[in-house]
């Protein structure tokens, strides 16, 4: 059993670490998640990437949020009929804040496109995925995200490598945390 797996959508989001690359967007990500956890199911999994914030949010590139829950923000017109939330695992968010007391803690925003979502401050594009293949696997999972731009900006001013920089850093602190 592979003790802790590292999901994240691109191979440079994974900053070196062994891990999956599961794909951009929703869909990729849950599919890919799923048919990695039912191969080889591993004790936790830890979703990185990077992510883009709303301005209004005060956030800047390149803060590290801890998600205190994924919001799929593209499915809203069947509300009841699936979920729409997934939650972290209580115990695997209070050992990652404790390895990371810089980061921030809040609700990051899943949508299959950049600037589709409006109700977080921060917006990714698998972290729903990821922890909701989790959670039908029955597999703790966290999502860590770096700020890399502001969505309203262009993407020029997006700054992508300082985003990786401060994932490189927080991933093996997290994984040392998590293994304990």
């Amino acid at each position: 059993m592979t003790e802790i797996l590292i999901v994240a959508a691109t191979e440079r989001e994974l900053c070196g670490h062994t891990g999956l690359v599961c794909g951009v967007g929703p869909v990729e990500a849950a599919a890919g998640t799923a048919a990695a956890l039912a191969a080889s199911p591993p004790r936790a999994v830890l979703q990185v990437g990077i992510a883009g914030a709303h301005r209004a949010s005060g956030l800047e590139p390149p803060q590290l949020v801890l998600g205190s829950v994924a919001i799929y923000e593209d499915l809203r017109l069947t509300t009841g009929l699936s979920p729409r939330e997934a939650s972290p695992d209580d115990g695997l968010l209070q050992a990652a804040h404790t390895a990371l007391p810089d980061a921030v803690l809040l609700p990051i925003g899943t949508t299959a496109r950049v600037g589709g979502g409006s109700e977080c401050s921060v917006e990714a594009m698998e972290g729903f995925a990821v922890l909701r293949a989790a959670a039908l696997a029955g597999i703790p999972a966290i999502e860590l995200r770096a700020i890399s731009n502001l969505v309203e900006d262009a993407r020029g001013d997006w700054r992508i490598d300082d985003a990786l920089a401060a994932l490189a850093v927080a991933i093996p602190r997290l994984i040392a945390a998590l293994s304990l």
